[in-house]
């Protein structure tokens, strides 16, 4: 079967319906915030305050919302209208309509202190990603990996990384400070590929005194 671009959203929206639903929850009627992920949480506490980020395929916007509400101004990128409508009112958020695969990248020669990027995978896009972080910046990415389609969507390799892929994308242009490629059974289950990876010029909060 030959998959088009706009199957990699579906199966997205599909991820995302099933973590703010989870079986034995609340209908899909009733709008529930989606928890943002554990990973991205423990990387953008070390962000500097004030800083610009960038939420790439963002959907509802979990992260774009947390970004926000650590004091950043955020860039949220997404084709979906519906979803970016519901970020409009949130202070510190600037939601941009775009498709990222099909047109020219929304953002030349823009930098940011945070690039994140989860569950989303389009593989020709990973330069501009590199490109837009700072000196002192990071990326922040988690998508699937290749043997979740065990488990379900998204089983096109097209949509999964390879084994150790995400680590040898990001180097040598970024410093790695944490890199996992696991198996998770909340909210469901899938196989991940996760990595924080900085800028050259990055130092430890602790180191900025």
């Amino acid at each position: 079967m030959v998959y088009r671009t706009g199957e990699a959203y579906a199966w997205i929206e599909s991820y995302e319906e099933a973590m703010r639903h989870p079986k034995g929850s609340a209908s899909v009627g009733e709008n529930r915030t989606l928890a943002p992920s554990a990973w991205v949480e423990r990387w953008l506490g070390l962000l500097e305050p004030a800083g610009e980020v960038l939420d790439v395929a963002c959907g509802l916007g979990r992260h774009s919302r947390l970004a926000a509400g650590l004091g950043h101004r955020v860039v949220a990128v997404d084709r979906n209208e519906e979803a970016l409508a519901q970020l409009s009112p949130v202070a510190g958020v600037t939601p941009l309509k775009a498709d990222i695969e099909g047109e020219r990248w929304p953002l030349p020669g823009r930098r940011f202190d945070a690039v994140i990027v989860t569950n989303y995978l389009h593989r020709p896009l990973f330069s501009r990603l590199l490109d837009s972080v700072t000196d002192t910046g990071m990326l922040v990415y988690e998508t699937f990996a290749r043997g979740n389609e065990r488990f379900g969507r998204p089983s096109n390799p097209e949509f999964l990384l390879e084994p150790g892929e995400l680590l040898q994308r990001v180097q040598p242009r970024l410093r790695v400070l944490g890199y996992e490629d696991v198996y998770v059974d909340s909210p469901k289950a899938a196989l991940i590929q996760r990595v924080c990876a900085v800028g050259r010029q990055f130092t430890w909060p602790i180191a900025r005194t």
